[in-house]
């Protein structure tokens, strides 16, 4: 039996949906499921505002048009993190400063920001990786200070929350004056391909709605609103059909059943890999003390990138696939001549020694656990 990195788990319900969806008439975007996980997570997770979008990445490049990014402006962002988080802002001229990752986890180091912050800095992109938080009140600080917008990459953070100084949980997209997350197939929730953008700032709920539906004041026309809608703003096709919704409705319904699994698997992996870990010098996942855990992701961290590929061999050969993760931006051949020549070890380290061990809702870790222990 093979064991993939990843499965989609379905409910049973997405199917139902979808033909309900199509039986309707209506299967374009901005419909009944469009709006049903729309308020699902406006009133479950305390976000202000959510527009479903086509993917993740189609929410980051909103949230770089509603921040109004320029040639010239500066973003700082994590160099450990998927693609996405760049382009959508490269793409509206941004020029990149990458910060380094924490020695104890991938997240972006915090305590590096304020001195990259220069008159030329315009936002801060932090990504909750493996849907741990960032420090959010030394980020949020920050961003007060020098007039900064904050917005959060929470691709892998859905139902994963932040505790403040003032002791009070707050959901990851639910902090920043922006927020996307991810409902691709490798996520917790997936609708296959898919994305939400967050607006917790209520200045940019209007303007979204307009670059959402193609530059248009149409959601406005259909609330009755206005006697007529036109080109108001620039925009694109940024949300995703009813049949998305739909699909992405069913996984909804079923969160609390999901995550729950998902969070058994990962503490079966932490508990019982503990021994064999420390034995073999390999670290496990450290979870802050302000941070939830979602069950994104399990991850070791390997000494060597020697080992790491001994054992993604090992695990290869029983039918068990194992994959290491993002390869340094600031190193990208794209972007290698456009950083500025600071040497960010802790990123690299990251590149060369993480390894993913597979997650999903129908994995029997016992399995993977046992051909790591015992071959």
């Amino acid at each position: 039996m093979i064991i993939p990195f990843n499965k989609p788990y379905l409910t049973g319900k997405e199917t139902e949906y979808i033909e309900d969806a199509v039986k309707s008439g209506k299967i374009s975007g901005n419909g009944k499921y469009t709006k049903l996980c729309q308020t699902f997570f406006e009133q479950n997770f305390g976000f202000k505002k959510c527009l479903l979008t086509t993917s993740c990445t189609d929410a980051l490049e909103m949230a770089a048009i509603l921040i109004n990014i320029k040639d010239g402006d500066e973003v700082i962002m994590p160099s450990y993190t998927f693609v996405s988080t760049s382009n959508a802002f490269v793409l509206r001229g941004a020029k990149i400063v990458f910060a380094d990752s924490r020695k104890d986890h991938p997240n972006m180091d915090e305590n590096l920001i304020e001195a990259l912050i220069t008159p030329k800095t315009k936002a801060i992109v932090i990504v909750h990786y493996a849907g741990v938080a960032c420090n959010m009140d030394v980020i949020m600080d920050i961003a007060k200070k020098y007039n900064l917008f904050v917005v959060e990459d929470a691709a892998q953070a859905i139902d994963s929350y932040f505790t403040g100084k003032d002791g009070i949980k707050k959901a990851l997209g639910s902090i920043g004056h922006l927020a996307a997350f991810s409902f691709h197939e490798t996520k917790n929730i997936i609708s296959g391909e898919g994305g939400m953008l967050v607006i917790n700032d209520e200045q940019f709920i209007d303007r979204a709605e307009i670059i959402w539906e193609k530059g248009t004041n149409r959601s406005s026309f259909f609330r009755g609103e206005v006697d007529k809608y036109g080109w108001v703003d620039i925009g694109s096709s940024f949300l995703p059909s009813e049949i998305i919704a739909a699909f992405l409705w069913a996984q909804l319904e079923n969160i609390e059943k999901i995550q729950s699994k998902r969070k058994q698997h990962w503490e079966n992996y932490f508990n019982t890999l503990s021994g064999w870990a420390v034995k073999n010098n390999i670290k496990l996942p450290i979870l802050p003390e302000y941070s939830s855990n979602n069950g994104h992701m399990f991850y070791l961290i390997c000494e060597s990138l020697d080992q790491r590929n001994e054992i993604i061999e090992k695990l290869k050969r029983n039918d068990i696939m194992a994959v290491f993760h993002y390869l340094s931006l600031h190193k990208s051949p794209f972007y290698t001549d456009k950083h500025d020549g600071r040497h960010l070890l802790e990123t690299d380290f990251f590149t060369d020694k993480l390894l993913r061990l597979p997650l999903y809702f129908e994995l029997d870790t016992n399995i993977v656990i046992d051909k790591l222990i015992n071959e």
